[in-house]
């Protein structure tokens, strides 16, 4: 169809398909006016009752003149096919303004009163939608609700349509039949269906209402209230089940408006809604209270700020014949996804989870379904010297379809050009307003020097492989990094990220480990005060090295504030919760970062700590159990998990998780001094004290903490030695110290003065 004039309207390019129909974007030769054009598939254009349909379709919106209904202009027909013309509206559908999230409860309101109010408009001309749903509600980017896609309506008897009475009930199932499709057919889509839909039964407009209030509870949870794995569980649940009480699943949802969802998808019609008008009244008197209760509301189309956008930046494509390349299409993704994070309107989806489909065969649909995003842009690198050739594309997730590609053959001295070309011109297909000086955050350069820039990149890669001897050599390219540009602050915090993590792992004795990262760090933040990362860093170092709570948690906030979506951010900001025993602030954080992250299982893991520092093992249990059911291999998880099982007096099942953490982590000092303390536990003497010996044998060639010797100690019940042990970890100030008031393990010695004594020195008393 794309170039092809249908009478006067030439069609430049495809918008979505429906059931019967596409729907395109076309220019009206004759008015000079863009418009879109729905035109009956090909295969139906020769069925006589599907043109007639067609047609009514037509004829049943020309008969309707709403702001929140679309308006039609014309219905045509040229060389057999046959076509409607409509009003184009630039935005987006409510489908994909939610991405299976919550929205605002203002926005609610305004997106649900709209709805309501072009729906009583229909109902008052004796038409019912039959198949409202997310995707037939579209929100225009003026910020307004219009109602789409009238092709299964129906007019009915007014009596059906404006005031429905108890005409329904006295239909037979036939006459009901007959007026529904007549065929005996329900026709609609099953998750929005009301049960007498669903029937085949005769419809009047509380039907609408119903599959109305099936939207309504979709917006404030996220989620459909009547699910099942096939369209016949799906039936089963609509018609026998009870959903989720709306505010069981978003504790934000007012009790006014659950009342009015749960009124809404009511199963027996003669106690729903029985008009539209009803519903606007409950409706607004809702929003009016909550506009007098003083609440400040930021202006927009709906009241409140805008659906967030929301995109996937998947990593780039390796075709160079050198597969060591591999380290400048992961960096060119990641610099990307750090230029767009900082775009208000455009939710972005955390490195590691876009990274989660890395080398896979994957379907776009499958991509945004996971990660909860509306657009993917995914490419590919072709490195031979300086010589770059990159390809990039911008898909819409709902239809697969390329909203923007683009290739750029150019020079390594290039780079920073194709990054922010790429950053913008998303910026522009998604629609993007950029609010002041965000596209200065997107232009801003760490360095200009590509040489110092590609050194930047490796060690990156390296640091994300997460193990000491990639540590190092990640360690070696970030110096390499500052030895060509001096002032490059990201390289600065890969080093201060690089010692702290060899500092708090115990790979490098604490005094020097985090006195290099904190002069790295100190160096970053002169550099560059606004950066989230260097926040975050110093953050880990002062709760970890300094242990100066306060500090530490001023500077989470700050990278949280400078980066909301820094997934990282929020996970170290729940260790600092956790320490103070702040848990259930701890707790949410870590919800937070699986939102962010959802397919990363280190926040999952996390959680489950959070949830055991609280004291909550059997939820903890249930969350490290998911984890490590799908990543069996995240060897942290068997950790994190024993000390549930300890804390049950599970000790078998400890016993068993930590040699698993052990046979993935065998040179782990973390994973043998558990282990170690599990025996103890068991009354395995001989077993504990082995490990403390094969300890001791490490210690000759590494640093090893006397933290976790204490651990051994104290399984084994010699309080005097594990006391002794944690004592010295104070004056070597390791790491794990910080967790003294938090960990359920230490809660025998939590009567001793030593450590009281221990507690106080540390501020955590």
């Amino acid at each position: 169809m794309l170039g092809k004039t249908l009478g006067h309207y030439q069609v430049t390019s495809m918008l979505g398909k429906g059931g019967m129909g596409e729907v395109y974007q076309a220019r009206d030769l004759k008015l000079g006016r863009d418009v879109a054009i729905k035109v009956l598939q090909e295969e139906f254009a020769r069925d006589v009752d599907r043109v007639t349909r067609f047609q009514r379709e037509a004829k049943l919106l020309a008969s309707l003149n709403h702001p929140n209904i679309c308006t039609i202009y014309d219905i045509d027909e040229h060389e057999g096919q046959h076509f409607i013309t409509m009003e184009l509206i630039e935005g987006q559908t409510l489908k994909q303004r939610m991405l299976g999230r919550q929205l605002e409860i203002d926005e609610i309101l305004t997106v649900t009163l709209e709805v309501t109010d072009g729906l009583e408009a229909a109902h008052a001309k004796g038409i019912i939608h039959r198949d409202i749903k997310a995707t037939n509600i579209f929100i225009t980017a003026a910020g307004h609700a219009k109602i789409l896609d009238f092709g299964l309506a129906k007019l009915v008897p007014e009596q059906l349509a404006g005031n429905a009475g108890d005409g329904a009930s006295r239909l037979s199932t036939e006459t009901a039949a007959e007026q529904l499709t007549g065929s005996g057919m329900a026709v609609g889509t099953v998750a929005y269906m009301s049960p007498e839909q669903a029937l085949g039964r005769a419809l009047d407009a509380r039907s609408d209402l119903f599959s109305l209030g099936v939207v309504l509870y979709e917006m404030a949870t996220g989620r459909l209230p009547f699910r099942g794995d096939t369209s016949m569980a799906q039936f089963d649940n609509l018609l026998h089940q009870a959903p989720t009480p709306a505010v069981r699943l978003n504790p934000d949802v007012p009790d006014a408006l659950d009342r009015i969802i749960n009124k809404a998808i009511e199963k027996d019609r003669q106690v729903r809604y029985q008009s539209a008008r009803d519903l606007l009244v409950d409706l607004k008197r809702l929003k009016r209270e909550r506009d007098s209760g003083g609440r400040a509301v930021e202006a927009s189309g709906f009241g409140v700020q805008p659906r967030l956008q929301s995109l996937a930046v998947l990593a780039f494509t390796n075709m160079s014949a050198d597969k060591e390349n591999e380290y400048f299409c992961d960096g060119l993704s990641e610099e990307i996804i750090n230029a767009l994070c900082n775009i208000r309107e455009l939710k972005v989806a955390a490195r590691t989870s876009a990274f989660a489909f890395k080398g896979k065969e994957i379907d776009i649909r499958e991509v945004g379904e996971k990660l909860n995003v509306g657009t993917v842009l995914e490419g590919s690198v072709r490195k031979a010297g300086q010589r770059l050739r990159i390809t990039a594309q911008l898909i819409n997730v709902e239809d697969g379809y390329h909203i923007w590609s683009g290739q750029f053959d150019r020079e390594m001295k290039d780079i920073f050009d194709i990054q922010e070309e790429i950053s913008l011109t998303i910026v522009d297909h998604l629609k993007l307003k950029l609010l002041q000086g965000e596209k200065e955050k997107i232009l801003k350069r760490s360095t200009e020097n590509p040489e110092a820039y590609e050194c930047y990149l490796k060690g990156r890669y390296f640091w994300n492989r997460r193990y000491e001897k990639s540590f190092q050599r990640g360690l070696q390219y970030f110096q390499q990094a500052i030895e060509k540009d001096p002032g490059y602050a990201l390289a600065y915090v890969g080093i201060a990220d690089t010692f702290a993590t060899l500092g708090g792992f115990s790979f490098l004795p604490p005094h020097q480990a985090y006195g290099r990262a904190k002069a790295a760090a100190q160096k970053a933040l002169e550099l560059d005060s606004d950066s989230a990362e260097v926040h975050a860093t110093l953050g880990w170092i002062t709760m970890f090295y300094d242990w100066d709570m306060p500090a530490a948690e001023k500077h989470f906030i700050k990278a949280i504030q400078l980066k909301p979506d820094y997934a990282l951010a929020h996970q170290w900001y729940k260790n600092c919760l956790a320490c103070t025993g702040r848990f259930d602030e701890a707790v949410r954080e870590m919800e937070e970062a699986c939102r962010l992250e959802p397919l990363e299982s280190v926040n999952p893991a996390h959680l489950g700590v959070a949830l055991y520092f609280a004291r909550r093992f059997d939820e903890s249990i249930e969350v490290l159990r998911k984890v490590i059911e799908l990543d069996p291999e995240f060897s942290i998880s068997y950790w994190f998990q024993s000390g549930n099982f300890m804390a049950k007096e599970m000790l078998g099942e400890a016993i068993a998780a930590l040699q698993k953490f052990v046979e993935l982590s065998p040179e782990s000092v973390i994973a043998l001094s558990t282990l170690g303390l599990a025996y103890g536990f068991s009354g395995m003497k001989d077993e504990a004290l082995g490990i403390l010996k094969r300890l001791e044998g490490i210690s000759k060639e590494r640093y090893i903490g006397s933290f976790w010797k204490a651990a051994i100690w104290l399984g084994l019940g010699e309080k005097n030695k594990a006391l002794e042990d944690m004592e010295k970890a104070y004056e070597e100030r390791e790491s794990y110290m910080v967790f003294l008031k938090a960990w359920p393990i230490y809660d025998s010695l939590r009567s001793e003065p030593r450590f009281k004594e221990l507690l106080k020195k540390m501020n955590l008393d």
